[in-house]
This record gives structure tokens, C-alpha cells and sequence, in this order.
């Protein structure tokens, strides 16, 4: 998953980018063939071709985009076992809980194991990320995601209940991140597994506001410090740029619009006295002899009698005329992610020890 090479080469695992809501993952496996509403693919047609290529279907329905494999894309095309966490989430967890290149993190429950391809990238392959899991069928899942990925030196990955059970290291992690129905059950655990030597930190993933409570009791009660609750929102915004002219350009185009408008009025008050007219003059000829006046010639018009369109159009910039102004305007998207679930931060930081006074007699 982790390949630095520029072309895609078989056995390789990729991202299939065909829309903003369609991303999949695919292992490229000569022989096989991809199909999906965007045309058809074959895997062999996919070896060879560098990484971020656009790739028109054998039947012309369509193209995908062929995409190196990150943390990033692999949250958003994972297949999904369990609510996963997502970037916006992930990142701030990180942030928070000051995890680094070379950080010894624990996680409980690993889930879809979106959070784990993120934190293995950050603490590198000079740290280590032991992962806890209580489903036997997902730990089993994740852990064959991870050999595949290349994560198998990174991560460590044990099936085991760590509420019940607690973990198997002790006075080691720099930081500890529970994603679990009951977390307020596995801090005590959390707190021996935390090193003692330096600050250490803790994240809890709860979504309803009484877990947030039960689990900051007992992270009171327990000793640590400085106990935060955030909730992360994600709202994301489309920007679009709009043309605009000079004011005194559109104030020009205005005179010129509301006089062309006057003179259409003029001329619609002439051609309306001029009917008149000819109706007079018609009943006046039918009462002499019968005989009608022709006052026009038949197809003939008054020059600058026809109707002139409301719309003006514009000839075009001359050469003095300033361009027109570039304005980014932005509003929100429709489709806003509200919160996935309220993150509890708390410090343990190391008592100092005891000195013992001697008393002399």
C-alpha cells in the first residue's frame, strides 16, 4: 500500500476514483476485470500506467482515475465493518494527543481500521501502535489488511476484551485512544499501560453526552488532569469566482439601457397617434366615395418604428475600457456532515516521588 514506485505494477493496491461519493480500493490482479456503471475495465489494461492517470473504459461508457493509496483515500474507500472515524476527527485526535514520528500508541477497539492507517503513517516504522480489538471475525479482518498494507512491523494487533482483561503492556505508550461503548471501564487498564516517566495523554470516542460524563468521573477519579470535551464539525464551503465589471462601466451601460428603453416608449406613442390617424382617415374615405385611402405603401415602415429589444447587447470592450474584476464569492455546501461522536481529552502527568526525612534524636 505504501509503494514510492510511479507506475502501478501488478499486485498492487489502488484507489478507483469514478465520483465523489464512489471510491474504491482494488488489487491489481492481471486477469480480472473491474465493471461498474463507468464502463469496463481489465486489471492487465491498469499495470504500467503511472500513478493518477485518467483511464477511459473498453466500452467508451466512462473513465476512472487511478490513485496511489494514502490514509486519506483509504477512509474514504475502506469497506466498512464498523462506524469508522474520519479526517476531520483524525486529524485533530492526532494533534491532541501529540502523537509523532516515533510515538508508542495504544488504540481499543480497531473497528474498519481507518484510525490505524493514519496513526501508523505519523508514528513511522521507529514507532508502534498496538491495537486491540474484542470481535474475533474483525481483529481477524484487520489484521489481514494490515499484513497486506504493509503494516505488520507497525502495528500490533491482539484480540482481547480490554475492559474486562486490560492490555498487554504496561508503562509504555505515550498516548492511549479509546474508541469503546464503556470506556470509563478501561481507563484504570489505560492508565497502567501509560508511561510514567513523561506527560501522557488520553482520548476517549464517545457519540451520546452520558458517556462523555460516566467517563469523565472516572478520569477524575483516577488522577488525570486537564479534562476537555470537543466536538469536531465539518463544513465545507464551494468557491466559485465571478466576473464583475467596473462602476462606471455598469453605470454607463444603465444610461444606455434605460435611454434605449425611452426611445422604444417615443416610438410606441407615435406608431399608436399614427394608427389613429389612419383609422380616421379610412372611415372619412368609406363615407365619400367607397373608396379607401392608402396612406403607406404596402411593406413600407417608418424608419425606427420596429420594436427594440429590451436587452442591450454589448459590442465588446474597447481598448481603454478597464477589464472586468475577479471576485471569489463562497458558500456553504448542501450536503454538511454533522458530528460523529464527542472526543474527551485528559494529561497524567508523573507524581514526583515521596522524599523520606530522616529525624535525628
Amino acid at each position: 500500500m505504501w509503494s514510492s514506485a510511479r507506475d502501478v505494477a501488478a499486485g498492487d493496491l489502488v484507489i478507483i476514483w469514478q465520483t465523489r461519493e464512489l471510491i474504491q480500493p482494488l488489487l491489481i490482479t492481471p486477469g480480472k476485470d473491474l465493471n461498474s456503471r463507468f464502463g469496463y475495465y481489465r486489471h492487465a489494461d491498469l499495470v504500467g500506467i503511472p500513478y493518477g492517470s485518467k483511464v477511459g473504459s473498453r466500452n467508451g461508457k466512462g473513465f476512472i482515475h487511478v490513485l496511489r493509496p494514502t490514509p486519506e483515500l483509504w477512509t474514504m474507500a475502506l469497506p466498512h465493518r464498523t462506524q469508522i472515524l474520519y479526517l476531520a476527527d483524525i486529524a485533530f485526535i492526532t494533534s491532541w494527543l501529540d502523537i509523532k514520528r516515533g510515538s508508542s500508541v495504544i488504540e481499543a477497539g480497531t473497528g474498519s481500521g481507518s484510525f490505524s492507517h493514519s496513526i501508523a503513517r505519523t508514528i513511522g516504522s521507529v514507532g508502534h501502535l498496538w491495537s486491540y480489538e474484542f470481535h474475533e471475525a474483525r481483529a481477524n479482518k484487520a489484521r489481514e489488511e494490515f499484513s497486506l498494507h504493509g503494516m505488520a512491523d507497525i502495528v500490533t494487533l491482539t484480540h482481547r476484551n480490554v475492559c474486562k482483561d486490560g492490555f498487554t503492556v504496561e508503562d509504555t505508550v505515550d498516548a492511549v485512544f479509546l474508541d469503546l461503548p464503556a470506556p470509563w471501564d478501561a481507563i484504570e487498564h489505560a492508565k497502567k499501560a501509560l508511561k510514567k516517566t513523561s506527560p501522557t495523554r488520553i482520548c476517549c470516542f464517545s457519540p451520546c453526552m452520558e458517556q462523555v460524563l460516566r467517563t469523565v468521573s472516572a478520569l477524575n477519579d483516577s488522577g488525570f488532569t486537564d479534562i476537555t470535551m470537543f466536538e469536531t464539525l465539518l463544513r465545507p464551503h464551494e468557491v466559485h469566482q465571478l466576473s464583475l465589471q467596473p462602476l462606471t462601466q455598469a453605470v454607463e451601460k444603465l444610461k444606455k439601457l434605460e435611454q434605449k428603453r425611452e426611445d422604444k416608449r417615443q416610438h410606441q406613442i407615435a406608431r399608436s397617434s399614427k394608427r389613429k390617424r389612419d383609422d380616421l382617415q379610412e372611415t372619412d374615405a368609406d363615407n365619400v366615395g367607397g373608396k379607401r385611402l392608402r396612406t403607406q405603401e404596402s411593406g413600407e415602415e417608418d424608419a425606427g418604428i420596429r420594436d427594440i429589444p429590451d436587452a442591450v447587447v454589448d459590442p465588446g470592450q474597447s481598448a481603454n475600457q478597464p477589464s472586468p474584476i475577479k471576485l471569489s464569492v463562497s458558500k456553504v455546501a448542501p450536503d454538511v456532515r454533522g458530528h460523529t461522536s464527542y472526543l474527551t481529552f485528559a494529561r497524567l502527568v508523573p507524581t514526583a516521588p515521596s522524599k523520606s526525612v530522616a529525624i535525628q534524636e
